[in-house]
């Protein structure tokens, strides 16, 4: 595929205002699915389950099935509307969007449109820079998922070149809330960030509130980036193209970036942007087009026939309100002054995306200082390598493990990162890969001090500067002691012993 002509990102900015506008999917985590009593893969419980086995009539769309609201998606999307200060209806209602698409099996699918059970929120999101936004909420509806489609014999796994396409209809029927921006104005050069920051943020608040894995690797949270741009001083927005499901925080950043470039380089030389969705290419940095996207009108909504509106009682938005956690802002601002860290640590952190990580982490034990090591340390270094999210590699409670070995002396930072690399690779909990790889650091002195010996006798020379008080001399001993326990011995440990046996 051909890479765009792209502009000048700096450039761009000079000659047109971005306007981005996002819309983020969350799948709930509830037992069962949005209309059926199949089980929800979205649920860590079912998740990886063999294609078309989390299936009932209703999400296969037969003749005679009828939908069910499930009661707890319901109670779940009304925490989500809460918590992103958005309005909750008093009286909201389903509808049928018709479209065919090969993953719904009903041609149709189950959501809302002009009666949506929250509206009119507003999120603060802070940026790297400190600056920060209140991003606005139009709305925040629920709907149902569609199932996946596998394409095959492409070199890419997109449709795009594939011999034919597999139906997983498991994720059909996966309750979902879709939450819609408002036209984002005025972020200029930091859109692509707050693109990001955002996403992270809905994350943040999904995890908090315990209603969803929010897992984007998993498909968990998606975000569909809607971007358009607008010659400077011009008061009407420009056409906008909507680039579908993007699944990491670092590639919504560059999607939105990218798309600026290329409108930017298109309208300058006077042409015009096609309104439609666009596919993200990891692999290449670049958008594609997918197909024109429709109006609501093309979409025929009409009031689900087959479901009663939903008619939440006074009762129970104040239960849920009541049950809220910390809103994001003042969460961060607690655990800065708990965890103690200075404005640049916790800055690190927070753009890192990985503050529930590293609170999670310390509630399972690890101490603040230690789960930010690990966590935008090695942890970040091989996400990036590998081109993913730090949180799709371990959890939380595989580094608090982690850091208990380091401080309980089991083990060397060396090692450390080695086991670390071994949960990245799935091959267990660090405990168990110290077991199975042996990794454990000798603590046995009798040991040492035998390595110890043979490193001085096989370095007389060493052993002469050491004892006419050379002590820097120490370091050749240390190094051979160290190979010869393969890392698997405390270096500081090593230093003592080496000094004492050197006058001894």
């Amino acid at each position: 595929m051909a890479r765009a002509e792209l502009m000048d990102f700096d450039k761009a900015l000079e000659l047109f205002e971005p306007v981005i506008g996002l819309e983020v999917h969350v799948e709930l985590n509830t037992t069962t699915k949005m209309f059926s009593p199949a089980p929800n893969p979205a649920n860590s419980a079912y998740h990886g389950a063999e294609p078309n086995t989390l299936v009932s009539p209703v999400c296969l769309g037969l003749p005679g099935s009828l939908p069910v609201v499930n009661g707890e998606a319901v109670r779940s999307s009304i925490s989500l509307g809460l918590a992103l200060g958005c309005s909750i209806a008093a009286s909201s209602r389903f509808a049928r969007k018709n479209y065919f698409y090969p993953d719904l099996a009903k041609n149709y699918q189950i959501s809302q449109y002009d009666e949506p059970i929250a509206f009119e929120g507003q999120v603060e999101v802070e940026i790297a820079n400190g600056r920060v936004f209140q991003v606005p909420i139009e709305r925040a509806h629920m709907e149902e998922d569609a199932g996946k489609l596998t394409h095959v014999g492409g070199s890419t796994g997109r449709i795009q070149g594939a011999e034919y396409s597999l139906v997983d209809y498991n994720r059909a029927g996966v309750p979902l809330v879709e939450i819609v921006t408002k036209p984002i104005l005025g972020a200029e050069a930091d859109a692509p960030e707050l693109a990001k920051a955002y996403v992270s943020t809905i994350r943040d608040i999904a995890l908090s509130l315990g209603i969803s894995e929010a897992r984007m690797e998993r498909g968990n949270l998606r975000c569909d980036a809607n971007v358009s741009l607008r010659p400077r001083g011009a008061e009407k927005l420009g056409i906008r193209t909507e680039t579908k499901n993007v699944n990491s925080f670092r590639s919504i950043e560059r999607a939105v970036r990218y798309e600026i470039q290329r409108q930017a380089h298109i309208l300058a030389k006077g042409g015009s942007i096609t309104q439609e969705t666009r596919h993200w290419h990891e692999d290449t940095g670049t958008t594609s087009p997918g197909r024109p996207k429709s109006d609501a009108d093309d979409y025929r909504y009409f009031p689900e026939p087959d479901l009663l509106p939903v008619v939440p009682s006074a009762e129970l938005i104040d239960e849920l309100r009541a049950a809220l956690p910390e809103p994001p802002a003042a969460h961060r601002r607690r655990l800065k002054a708990e965890w103690g860290f200075t404005d640049l640590e916790f800055q690190d952190v927070a753009n890192s995306g990985l503050l529930v990580e590293l609170d999670e982490s310390v509630k399972a034990g690890a101490t603040p200082t230690a789960a930010r090591k690990w966590w935008t340390g090695e942890i970040a270094r091989l996400a990036n390598a590998a081109g993913q999210d730090a949180s799709s590699l371990v959890t939380p409670t595989h580094v608090a493990e982690l850091a208990k070995l380091v401080d309980a002396g089991t083990l060397t930072d060396r090692l450390a990162r080695q086991v670390l690399e071994g949960v990245v690779a799935g091959e267990g909990s660090p405990q168990q890969i110290v077991d199975a790889r042996g990794l454990a650091v000798v603590s046995d002195d009798a040991a040492l001090i035998a390595a110890i010996d043979q490193a001085l006798a096989s370095q007389p020379d060493v052993l002469a500067k050491i004892r006419d008080g050379k002590v820097q001399a120490a370091g050749a001993v240390i190094g051979a002691v160290m190979k010869a326990m393969h890392g698997k011995a405390d270096a500081a440990r090593v230093r003592e012993l080496v000094l004492e046996r050197a006058q001894g």
